[in-house]
């Protein structure tokens, strides 16, 4: 086949992120491609402010914050064996994986 494989990985934890990656690293190294990553891409944040109290206490308020994480993968000289293993791997259910062929 031999065609490049670009999977990118998007959590809200960075540990499920770094497992996930370096399981795919793994198996696809079993396989015989050449995996390039895992790349961090920057983070997102969002920054929410709440008030604390709805009447009273105007200044008084509270932030929030929640962060993305994510992994960018590149496989290249890939063959079927290594889109099989990628098909069978299990991975945590915090993790969008996408996939481009």
């Amino acid at each position: 086949m031999s065609q490049k494989i670009r999977i990118k990985l998007k959590s809200y934890d960075f540990n499920l992120v770094d497992k996930s990656a370096e399981k795919i690293v793994k198996t696809v190294k079993t396989t015989g491609a050449i995996v390039t990553g895992p790349i961090p891409l920057p983070t997102k944040k969002k920054i929410f402010t709440v008030l604390k109290s709805p009447h009273v206490n105007k200044k008084s308020r509270e932030q929030f914050q929640l962060s993305s994480y994510n992994r960018l993968l590149d496989i290249y000289s890939s063959s079927s064996k290594t889109i099989d293993a990628l098909m069978k791997l299990e991975l945590p259910s915090g993790v969008e994986v996408e996939i481009k062929v």
